[in-house]
């Protein structure tokens, strides 16, 4: 069997299957980047291998994806922690003019070629433990410029950096001061303005928004999701993430792919998670840097078969966090995910929540060949570690 490169001697965690599908001893195989075989080494094929890797024991799994970041914006609010620190609430920075809107006018006065220079440390942050595939969002332009702008960077570092971006369009993340006073005028100008040109000019991949009373209402958002899936575009909404708008049950009435943060969720929006699919995307990171105490209900996500997968939420205000391997670590200690949960959250699932199931997010013939090679006694410590730094290769696309 002809391949480019064939790893010998490894552990494999498949995360297909029945849980991490471990393979010990196994082998993988690849061609032209996508995944050729996955099995045992006493009964793999005989290969032509332009290359051949002895992993010597180390484990493989699927490169890992962060399906949920902010990681194009420019200036810096740590000041604004600070005076959380003394006693502010998220929702007091934001009404001064804070939160959003400072990272908002910092963002609109930078061009594609500023986003990009800011962007990849955080990227490179990313990439060096083992991250191939990441979705970024706009939502910090708020105006048609602006947001092109945003859109364009992330795809820019799609280029300078070998990693899989996706785009996500957040222009309903905040309310620009242009338009305070009329909410519903901003919604019908994303909606039958910015939306259709975007998606035009090939920089959409998703759309999502902020339901939440600082932000969105769920009817103002149910109108950019019908704009949206009018264009073939898939959804994915910020909900319940500081009280109940129902937003998760409206999320999944538009099929989205996923509904995130998700700590105020209710019964009722478990319930219609699971019978749409929809992915619950947990970002532990704002919940710790927060200092939240209200705990998204994973035992009723669970109980329900509701897909869970994690990200950092890479942002400047609530989750300045370019760790996917701690942000796996707070999914358990500050959560109760088990580590399989946590390590399937940040494949398979994370995969499906970016509507690429089949394609990433398992070691299985006809995917994507985006691996990372560990060195690890077994894929626990990959949960296990704060501050670790255990990859020893990150294979992009077979290379």
């Amino acid at each position: 069997m002809q391949c480019d490169t064939i790893w010998t001697n490894a552990q494999l965690a498949t995360m297909a299957g029945s849980g991490l599908g471990v393979i010990e001893n196994g082998v993988l195989a690849a061609r032209d980047g996508v995944i050729l075989h996955v099995g045992p080494a006493d009964n793999a094929p005989a290969f032509q291998a332009a290359q051949t890797i002895d992993c010597g024991g180390r484990w493989i799994t699927p490169g890992l994806i962060d399906a949920h970041t902010h990681l194009v914006f420019a200036g810096n609010r740590s000041d604004e922690w600070e005076a959380r620190l003394a006693g502010a609430s998220y929702q007091d920075i934001a009404r001064a003019g804070g939160g959003i809107m400072a990272t908002v006018r910092a963002t609109r006065g930078a061009s594609v070629d500023d986003l990009v220079a800011a962007a990849l440390p955080r990227l490179d942050a990313l990439l060096a433990q083992g991250v191939t595939t990441v979705e970024i969002k706009s939502g910090y332009g708020l105006t048609l410029d602006a947001e092109r702008t945003m859109l364009r960077a992330a795809r820019m570092l799609g280029t300078v950096r070998p990693v899989h971006v996706v785009t996500t369009f957040l222009g309903a993340h905040a309310l620009p001061p242009e338009w305070v006073g009329n909410a519903d005028g901003y919604i019908t100008e994303l909606a039958e303005h910015w939306l259709p040109t975007l998606a035009g000019e090939g920089l959409v991949d998703a759309v999502d928004a902020f339901c939440e009373g600082i932000a969105f209402s769920p009817a103002q958002v149910d109108r950019l999701f019908h704009a949206a899936r009018a264009l073939g575009l898939p959804v994915r909404l910020h909900a319940e993430q500081l009280s109940n708008l129902g937003g998760a049950a409206l999320a999944a009435e538009h099929g989205a792919l996923c509904a995130d943060h998700l700590e105020h969720l209710d019964a009722a929006g478990v319930a219609a998670m699971a019978a749409s699919g929809t992915v619950a995307m947990l970002l532990p990171g704002a919940f710790y840097f927060m200092r939240e105490t209200v705990k998204p209900p994973i035992a009723a996500l669970r109980a329900a078969g509701v897909p869970m997968a994690i990200a950092t939420d890479c942002n400047p205000g609530t989750s300045p966090l370019t760790s996917l391997l701690l942000a796996m670590n707070m999914g358990a200690t500050l959560f109760g995910l088990t580590v399989e949960e946590c390590l399937l959250g940040a494949t398979v699932h994370a995969a499906r929540a970016l509507g690429l199931a089949g394609t990433l997010g398992q070691l299985v013939p006809g995917q994507r060949a985006d691996l990372a090679i560990w060195n690890i006694a077994r894929p626990a410590d990959l949960v296990h570690g704060m501050g670790a730094a255990p990859l020893h290769a990150r294979i992009w696309s077979g290379k």
